[in-house]
């Protein structure tokens, strides 16, 4: 299967991409999930169910830029996930490059340090908007 960008999302995509975004940033916020645990576990809820929760703890080490501050731990997070909720080894790679293009042109960086500097307290906000990023284009027909 290969997305479009100019592919639109039903209307029950739309839904399932704010329930994302909300249950994200709410998981980030609660302190028991960090930036890239709260997207793969939203995701995995979502889009593959039968994949154990365990699974969430792959990507324990991305939160804050992976501990020194490099790329974003909701998009790398949000990176596993797409990989996770496709199994398709082209298609993921096609929206990975989407997402983190999206990500780019909306925080001007991935780099988990500029953005924590130049968009203070944005991380819960963003980790919901990656996930419901990540829904909205899993969800295109």
């Amino acid at each position: 299967m290969f997305w479009s960008k100019k592919a639109q999302p039903s209307v029950e995509g739309m839904q399932q991409s704010e329930q994302c975004r909300l249950e994200a940033e709410a998981l980030y916020r609660s302190g028991k999930y960090h930036c890239a645990e709260a997207v793969l576990e939203v995701v995995r809820k979502q889009f593959s169910p039968a994949t154990p929760e365990t699974v969430v703890g792959m990507v324990s080490g991305f939160g804050s830029g992976s501990g020194v501050g490099c790329i974003c731990g909701a998009v790398a997070g949000g990176t596993v996930a797409i990989g996770l909720a496709l199994h398709d080894k082209k298609a993921a790679s096609h929206l990975t490059k989407e997402l983190h293009g999206w990500f780019k042109e909306k925080y001007g960086v991935t780099c988990c340090k500029s953005i924590r500097q130049t968009h203070k307290g944005a991380c819960p906000v963003l980790t919901g908007e990656v996930a419901g990023k990540i829904a909205e284009m899993l969800t295109r027909k």
